[in-house]
């Protein structure tokens, strides 16, 4: 194999393992490793999951995450069929999606039983930069093609995530 071949292979993996990366991050709490993954300015565009799309500091990011995501009692998310087109230093990575979102029911939160999830599928579309470090987000789009569970989970989740800040 040429080193050409090998250097796009090695490419391929490294810009792989940073959006598992985003999905390993969120679901284990890793905030350290959420925010590694990120150019200091990024653009999200998450208007398919109701988020405000713009342009924010990876630090902002990161706090917001941690914040949502501080109410669910789990999520997984899944990322698979990658697709990558590698130009030099910049990258766009196209990844199929699934993410479960779980909150435990409460003496009267409300929820019957298989109430607690909240699942949303589709693809995101990933623009990479190569930096000293390696391989960093610059912009990340959600496109939510299904959604299945019941809808008030996040807002659940929100609100057991405020009351836990109090």
């Amino acid at each position: 194999m040429s080193e050409t071949g090998l250097d796009l292979l090695l490419d391929r993996m490294a810009i792989s393992d940073v959006v598992h990366a985003y999905a390993t991050g969120l679901d284990r709490r890793d905030w350290t490793l959420f925010r590694s993954i990120f150019t200091d300015s990024i653009e999200m565009k998450f208007d398919s999951a109701g988020i405000r799309s713009g342009t924010y500091s990876a630090d902002a990011w990161v706090r917001s995450a941690r914040r949502l995501f501080a109410g669910f009692s789990a999520t997984q998310h899944t990322s698979s069929n990658h697709v990558h087109d590698v130009r030099g230093d910049e990258a766009t990575c196209v990844s199929n999606m699934q993410a479960e979102h779980f909150v435990h029911r409460e003496e009267g939160d409300g929820l019957a039983d298989g109430d607690e999830r909240w699942t949303l599928g589709g693809y995101y579309v990933n623009e990479l930069v190569r930096q000293p470090g390696g391989w960093k987000l610059a912009e990340v789009t959600l496109n939510v093609t299904w959604r299945s569970g019941n809808p008030e989970v996040p807002k659940i989740a929100i609100a057991r995530g405020r009351a836990a800040e109090e």
